[in-house]
């Protein structure tokens, strides 16, 4: 039931939240152009490090009342601070990225070798060190060793790239969150735990109408921040068996699109191609 209300909650303060925002997030500032060349408002995802603090802070000011648990648990800090350190990596690239920089592993990687470090650099090496440290803090203390501390923070990481590759097409990546988040949340029985990343996901979802319609994008600073709160799901819920299995499956998929346009894979396959463009107005 925590599950299904943190949703809830994370839905409304996202519409809330967006309201709220929208006029700031309209200036010239914040304009890009999407897929087709329109002009769309990006870094709309910064939507979901708003709502996710409102929401922690509401439920910490509650349990000072007397209204649920005071404080806040491991897994919620843990999620707060993947949320607001992803998110202020997203937009440093969202807004920062110059047409020139490398993209994909090896293009900001050989720009490194280059002695120049690219925002999506800074977003692939911070992810590493903001994953860590959100695992740290959502293991509440317990010890943990180096291997397994690395391999949980590279499976948080690539989640979130893996989110910011998705991100190429209206709607696409709040679905393929929404379906992941279903997944999640009933292979691990609806756990506790996966009531701050219902929150994200919640928040996201709040943004999915105007997403398809093109009012706006998640960019960077959106879609890192849903990933790496699945991946950080994934991390609270599941055996270190089965951690080991998404991570290999998550750096497969994320060496994938270093050859392979995702896009074009979903343009290929009827079913998928329909799921990607349902919601989407039809466009001459």
């Amino acid at each position: 039931m925590i599950v299904l209300v943190s949703f809830v909650i994370g839905f409304l303060a996202g519409r809330l939240v967006w309201v709220l925002v929208r006029p700031t997030l309209s200036q010239p500032l914040f304009e890009r152009a999407n897929y087709r060349g329109a002009p769309v408002v990006t870094a709309a995802g910064l939507v979901l490090p708003f709502t996710l603090v409102l929401v922690e802070a509401g439920r910490v000011l509650a349990g000072a009342g007397g209204v649920g648990s005071r404080g806040i648990s491991p897994a919620r800090a843990g999620v707060v601070v993947a949320g607001l350190g992803l998110a202020l990596l997203g937009l440093f690239d969202d807004l920062g990225a110059a047409g020139a920089d490398g993209r994909g592993f090896r293009g900001h990687l050989a720009a490194l070798a280059r002695g120049r470090l690219t925002t999506g650099g800074a977003k692939l090496f911070g992810g590493l060190a903001v994953a860590a440290v959100a695992v740290a803090v959502s293991s509440g203390g317990s010890s943990q060793s180096v291997g397994r501390l690395a391999g949980d923070a590279a499976l948080v990481a690539l989640a979130a790239n893996l989110g910011n590759l998705f991100d190429r097409a209206p709607g696409r990546v709040v679905k393929v969150s929404l379906l992941a988040f279903v997944i999640l949340a009933v292979s691990s029985g609806l756990a506790v735990a996966v009531g701050p990343v219902a929150v994200v996901v919640g928040g996201a979802a709040a943004l999915l109408l105007d997403d398809l319609h093109e009012r706006l994008m998640l960019g960077d600073t959106g879609a890192n921040v849903v990933g790496g709160a699945l991946g950080l799901g994934v991390v609270l819920t599941t055996a270190p068996s089965t951690r080991l299995v998404v991570l290999v499956a998550l750096a497969a998929l994320n060496a994938a699109s270093e050859l392979v346009s995702f896009s074009r894979v979903i343009d290929a396959v009827a079913p998928l191609r329909a799921l990607d463009r349902l919601g989407r107005p039809t466009r001459p």
